[in-house]
């Protein structure tokens, strides 16, 4: 607790109402009641708070208000008596205040406990030992006080007087520690033993010594005071480390949240024993179960991150402990619970793990938290870990994710079935029952990525007769009857009777057997995907056509072709391709030739019905080039055989995911040893030994107050002196009159300008008043007052300026001043505009490419800006945008490396609103040319947007930013 530091106290006032003269004052406090008095008292103290001393009222406060008995009015004489002068010219104490002191020893004797204890508090505000000097003996006395409420106060009263005057109260130290001895209150006893930390520490530690049996008894306040005691003492005094290290042990029991967190906290600064460890990190994870503030939890999530990071596998059996957090309903809290559990994971306890994250992904299924299919994808991710490391338990944990295959929820589906590839090609001796298993879920699916992921799996590593023809079954089961098209006409017929006639019905069968693609004269229209669709007189629908398509399509199908028909074609080129691998497998395992040309005939047949049912009007949308020419290459294969393409499907394909998943392995293990073997200390740092260091040295720096001060911004690098110098911007010119430049300070929501005036003319300007206005998502809070300036003088004032957005905001204004040649001419400057950064209010930040596709997809805004730039290198023009406009390049290391004439990369950025900024920088050079591409920018508000795009233009063109 630190008690030297000062408190202002800033009340804001109304420049609209008028303000009282000396007279309306006197004349209130001679002849007011008490309820005006008090009225009065609180204009009065407004008035002085903004600069005004009111020297004159001091007489009529002592005559008037003084006397009074009124509490409230005891309370603002307190405050009167903080901020008038009390002191002459000279520095001698006034007169006057010898009836204020006499005033101050009464109200210290006096019945009432409150006034006595508010009169006590109020005396560890003065800094006059003229005043405190008669009233020592008062406040010895009420240390003896019967009430609690004035004892308290007492002992902070001695304790200030002491530290500014030690020779009011020589025996100050000695006074608080017979008192700390002998008092029963826990108040009392607490504040007693922090003013003795603070002006004689060595009493104090002498008294913790002597109490080390009974400090776990102790109330939870005066525990606190003895962990901050601990933390200052044992810097200096090793003697007593042993001792310190065992009370903050017996401190990890305590009944207070608080007390353990700050003993957890101690301990660790004290030793590195991993007893001691792990006793802190259970302390920790106790109280994140035990507490109900999801905050508190975070925090101490945190700290127990920090303390893994340390000492990494000291913890590793505590991470049963750890899986019980998951039982808060916080997402945030279970996210970070379930990431320190995974890096605590290790042979010995990866079974108990699995088994609890079963048993919670169970719990998902069956039971219905907030959040919970969110909370389901974090758990099927943790056990995809657990089993890619630990090769024990993924025949245990494969099946029962494949459950979830056909789970609504899309991303839990599609994290399933990428585990179950990496699993199947990592494990070969699960292959057998994995495909079997897969086999049996394949119709439960409703996932188009689900489908793509399992059919994949199906060509790869169906290897005999067996297999393959359960795999066709299933995928025939799938799409139902074939030909698609010859059947979605049947079913067509089969509505006649349920509104068409047959004419009707008979055109609406003609419209959809002809192929758009083989029709002239035809309008273009842009698909959702971007490709064109054709549509002529021929191929539109007529009214009767569109009824009965709908009903087609209303009518319950199996899964695999309902997506076809929805227009999903890049799941029918997968499905092709499944097809011919599958073919080409089962020519080389069966001998019976006919055998063999059915299986091909029955592939062409699925093929060439999707490509016709995809040009028809049975489908969402008509199918498109790429995905046509992709189906008619696989045809191709089907039909000639050729023993490279068969050595293309079926080897290399296999071949090329192995190498995939060795790559990202690969450069996992590289992230990670490169965040290991990240310097932490430079080789020419200072090796600073603390018992070798001077105890005046200053180099032993507390590290609470370090930590202050990087939480208040006090250490932070944009308040040195030349990133100070660097954000001078001129307001005006040299040759002006007046002569105005500002500091630009941007904080997180407001921006604060600095603004230095200088008169640069023989004459004393009056009125002077700086006028801002904005542009843009700014607002000023406040107007400058008016000054006088006098001849070659200068003035330093200050603007706040409040930000609701990341959109740019422009800060202009002018000068306004009167001379005292001219006193009714007003002269005024113009001020030059200030523009606010954009790169200010983001910040980095990551997503995984699922959440930039998602993001993508949502956002309406769009800005694309054009490529414009003398710097010459692919990659070093990303380096440079992604420097100069605080956008995170989410495109893997790997995949930029190398030298083309080609780069395309995802950035990502989020604002301090919350705000999501998403590009795509797609660039190229052709020879000796310049770069040429585009940047798009997109985000959910117009003002990011462009903003973003105003930076990006401003920056793009200079090599230095």
């Amino acid at each position: 607790m630190t008690m030297n530091d000062h408190c202002y106290t800033l009340v804001h006032q109304d420049d609209a109402s008028e303000q009282p003269s000396i007279q309306d004052f006197q004349r209130a406090f001679e002849k007011g009641s008490d309820e005006t008095r008090v009225d009065t008292m609180k204009q009065l103290l407004v008035i002085m708070l903004n600069g005004d001393p009111m020297e004159k009222l001091l007489l009529h406060v002592i005559r008037f208000v003084l006397p009074s008995k009124n509490k409230q009015l005891k309370k603002l004489l307190h405050i009167y008596w903080e901020i008038c002068p009390k002191t002459k010219p000279d520095g001698k104490l006034k007169e006057e205040f010898i009836l204020v002191c006499n005033a101050l020893r009464n109200d210290l004797q006096h019945p009432n406990e409150y006034i006595r204890g508010a009169t006590l508090r109020f005396l560890c505000k003065i800094k006059e030992a003229d005043v405190l000097e008669p009233l020592v003996p008062s406040v010895r006395s009420c240390l003896e006080h019967r009430h609690s409420y004035v004892r308290k106060n007492a002992v902070f009263a001695i304790g200030s007087i002491y530290r500014h005057f030690d020779y009011l109260f020589p025996d100050a130290p000695e006074v608080i520690q017979q008192f700390l001895m002998t008092e029963a209150d826990s108040t009392c006893r607490r504040n007693a033993f922090v003013v003795l930390c603070s002006i004689a520490q060595t009493l104090a530690v002498d008294f913790l010594v002597q109490s080390f049996g009974l400090v776990a008894s102790f109330d939870e306040l005066l525990q606190l005071a003895a962990i901050e005691l601990i933390r200052k003492d044992s810097k200096t005094n090793l003697a007593n480390k042993g001792a310190y290290i065992r009370c903050v042990s017996e401190l990890l029991e305590a009944a207070s949240h608080s007390v353990k967190y700050e003993a957890a906290n101690i301990l660790m600064i004290l030793t590195s024993n991993p007893a001691a460890v792990k006793a802190a990190a259970s302390c920790y994870i106790e109280l994140v179960v035990k507490e109900s503030d999801n905050n508190v939890k975070l925090i101490v999530l945190d700290r127990l991150r920090d303390l893994h990071s340390k000492h990494e596998h000291v913890l590793d059996s505590l991470v049963m402990d750890v899986l019980q957090v998951l039982s808060s309903p916080d997402i945030d809290v279970r996210r970070k619970a379930l990431n320190i559990a995974m890096d605590m994971v290790s042979s010995r306890n990866v079974q108990d793990v699995i088994l609890v994250l079963k048993k919670e992904l169970v719990k998902t299924h069956d039971q219905e938290y907030e959040k919970n299919t969110e909370y389901r994808q974090l758990l099927i991710q943790a056990i995809h870990t657990c089993a890619i490391q630990f090769s024990e338990v993924a025949a245990n944990v494969v099946h029962v994710l494949m459950e979830f295959l056909g789970d609504v929820n899309n991303p839990s589906a599609v994290d399933v079935i990428a585990f179950v590839r990496q699993v199947v090609e990592k494990f070969p001796g699960l292959r057998a029952s994995i495909l079997e298993k897969l086999m049996e879920t394949f119709g439960d699916m409703k996932s188009s990525k689900v489908f793509r992921g399992a059919l994949w799996i199906l060509g790869e590593y169906c290897q005999d007769e067996k297999e393959i023809n359960e795999a066709w079954g299933q995928i025939r089961d799938a799409l139902g009857e074939i030909p698609l098209l010859a059947s979605e006409q049947r079913a067509l017929e089969d509505t006649e009777d349920d509104g068409l006639d047959g004419k009707d019905a008979s055109a609406a069968v003609a419209a959809t057997a002809v192929p758009s693609a083989v029709l002239s004269g035809a309008t273009h229209r842009i698909l959702a995907d971007g490709t064109y669709a054709t549509e002529s007189a021929y191929t539109a629908p007529s009214p009767a056509a569109t009824r009965t398509a709908d009903a087609s399509k209303s009518a319950a199908k199996p899964p695999l072709r309902a997506l076809l028909l929805n227009g999903d074609y890049y799941l029918a080129t997968v499905l092709s391709t499944t097809l011919v691998k599958l073919v080409l497998r089962y020519s080389k395992l069966v001998t019976d030739p006919s055998m063999v040309n059915a299986r091909r005939a029955e592939a062409m047949l699925i093929m060439t019905s999707i490509v016709r049912v995809g040009q028809s009007q049975f489908v969402s949308y008509h199918i498109d080039e790429d995905s046509y020419d992709r189906i008619l290459q696989d045809l191709r294969v089907v039909a000639n055989e050729s023993t490279a393409i068969d050595q293309v499907f079926l080897e290399e394909t296999k071949a090329v995911y192995a190498k995939q998943i060795q790559d990202e392995e690969k450069r996992a293990a590289e992230a990670k040893a490169s965040d290991q073997a990240g310097v932490k200390i430079q080789v020419d740092d200072a090796i600073v030994f603390r018992q070798l260091t001077k105890k005046t040295g200053g180099t032993n720096a507390d590290e609470y107050e370090q930590d202050l001060s990087r939480a208040t911004g006090l250490t932070d690098s944009k308040n040195d002196l030349m990133s100070k110098l660097s954000r001078i911007v001129q307001l005006t010119g040299f040759s002006d009159q007046v002569y105005a430049e500002a500091v630009v300070n941007v904080h997180q929501y407001d921006v604060l300008l600095d603004v230095l005036i200088v008169n640069q003319t023989p004459d004393t300007l009056q009125n002077l008043t700086v006028e801002f206005a904005t542009l843009g998502d700014l607002k000023l809070v406040d107007r400058p007052t008016s000054h006088s300036l006098g001849p070659h003088a200068f003035l330093t004032m200050k603007a706040s300026i409040k930000v609701s957005s990341t959109e740019t905001g422009v800060i202009f204004g002018n000068i306004v001043y009167d001379t005292n040649a001219a006193a009714s001419d007003s002269n005024c400057v113009v001020l030059n505009d200030v523009h606010i950064d954009i790169v200010d209010y983001i910040n980095p930040a990551s997503c995984s490419e699922t959440q930039f596709r998602s993001h993508w997809v949502e956002f309406e805004w769009e800005n694309k800006v054009n490529v414009n730039t003398t710097i010459t290198d692919l990659r070093q023009y990303l380096d440079h945008l992604t420097k100069s406009t605080n956008l995170r390049c989410l495109t893997p290391e790997r995949q930029l490396e190398g030298d083309c004439g080609f780069l395309s990369a995802n950035l990502y950025a989020r604002s301090i609103f919350g705000e999501d900024a998403l590009a795509n920088i797609s660039i190229e050079k052709t020879g000796d040319g310049p770069i040429t591409g585009h940047i798009r920018i997109r985000s959910k508000t117009q003002g990011l947007a462009l903003s973003l795009g105003d930076k990006i233009t401003l920056v793009q063109k200079s090599l230095t930013a």
